[in-house]
């Protein structure tokens, strides 16, 4: 099973501030949702209460916590290899899953992670609390990008970008 990472992230890595994302992107939502729609998705409890505790449709959700006894709709478990585990053995033949947040999950997963759908918002936030981790881009490669402009829509323009992870 593949392990992809989904993040939305500022010139400077900023991801979030006070359990939000600090943008409202559309089109980088529906990339979202077409990217992860059928497949699972493992997400740590901060990510899970941003998203109002409630299962985002079409996914087995996953939610890593230590705190967090149960969740209606999702599953519980207490740590990356427990959710790995979980799902090679609940879905047999699973191509793929994605983790979806937050900083402290993509940090830890992001050794083990195959590849990753970066969407890079052109703009730095100041006031940043939760930081997707550095990578260094030797590790990887990027196979595809696509750059989006501000509009109406889009307070910031932004680029999605498609990294696999080199020599694994």
């Amino acid at each position: 099973m593949k392990l992809i990472s989904v993040v939305a992230a500022s010139a400077n890595n900023v991801i979030g501030i006070d359990n939000k994302m600090p943008w409202h992107l559309p089109d980088d939502l529906k990339f979202f949702k077409q990217t992860t729609s059928g497949f699972p998705i493992i997400m740590g409890k901060n990510t899970w209460l941003s998203l109002g505790q409630k299962p985002l449709p079409n996914r087995a959700n996953v939610v890593i916590s230590n705190s967090l006894e149960a969740a209606a709709g999702a599953i519980v478990v207490k740590d990356i290899e427990q959710a790995i585990s979980l799902l090679e053995t609940s879905h047999p033949g699973l191509e793929k899953a994605f983790v979806i947040g937050g900083g402290q999950i993509y940090k830890a997963t992001m050794d083990i992670m195959d590849e990753m759908y970066v969407t890079r918002i052109h703009t730095v936030i100041d006031n940043g609390m939760v930081f997707f981790p550095e990578f260094a881009e030797s590790d990887w490669e990027k196979v595809w990008s696509e750059f989006h402009d501000k509009d109406e829509k889009h307070l910031f323009s932004f680029t999605f970008e498609h990294w696999i992870r080199k020599n694994k």
